[in-house]
């Protein structure tokens, strides 16, 4: 090997032990860049919502006949979905999937839910109708509210609802089932073809139980 090779070679090893050198000093004197805090997970399996959204109140009449009011709910889960005794889409899904998940709990547990269906179209569901959709569904362990459009329109806006009545179509509203702990706040959202299943429905109301009494 000639004298000029070896001197290249010498100078590249220097020129690479240099760089070695430099990287580890700046990198010594850098700052350290912090690490992102961690998010815990979900306790539930449904979506999460927004902090701190406290469910509206509201008095509705059920369709059995009594008036049901959300103030007197709290100290209760409550689970509300929005029905549309028309539609043949997601409403159907809701009930029978809500009413399964119901079943899951222990009577116990049961005891401290409270689940209620808002119509979303209060020209066409009364109580019969109600009754019906309901009872074909096995899911009369839901609490139908009906009203009047003049009574329903706040309590949608509330909720940041779409109703039938504003789309044109008895398959085109909100459908999506939320749950509300003990002081009722909103924790979980559940959409069927998503995370509606009774299982996810039994798990997240035992939940807000739970977390609620602070267990």
């Amino acid at each position: 090997m000639s004298r000029n090779h070896l001197v290249r070679g010498s100078l590249l090893v220097a020129v690479v032990i240099a760089g070695l050198i430099v990287y580890a000093v700046t990198r010594s004197h850098s700052p350290a860049v912090a690490a992102a805090p961690a998010v815990p997970p979900s306790p539930y399996r449904g979506s999460k919502p927004p902090p701190g959204v406290r469910a509206p109140d509201f008095a509705l009449r059920s369709y059995r006949g009594q008036l049901v009011r959300m103030r007197a709910l709290r100290g209760k889960v409550v689970l509300v979905t929005f029905i549309d005794t028309k539609c043949t889409d997601k409403c159907p899904i809701i009930a029978t999937q809500v009413a399964a998940g119901l079943r899951l709990l222990p009577a116990s547990a049961r005891r401290q839910v409270a689940a209620l269906a808002l119509t979303v179209d209060p020209r066409v569901d009364s109580p019969r109708r109600a009754r019906r959709f309901l009872a074909q569904r096995h899911a009369t362990s839901i609490d139908f509210l009906l009203g009047t459009i003049k009574q329903l329109h706040p309590i949608w806006k509330a909720f940041y609802v779409v109703a039938a009545p504003e789309t044109g179509s008895a398959n085109i509203h909100s459908a999506d089932a939320r749950i509300f702990d003990l002081r009722g706040i909103w924790v979980s959202t559940l959409r069927p073809g998503v995370d509606l299943t009774p299982s996810n429905v039994g798990h997240d109301l035992l939940t807000a139980l739970k977390r609620s009494r602070g267990a």
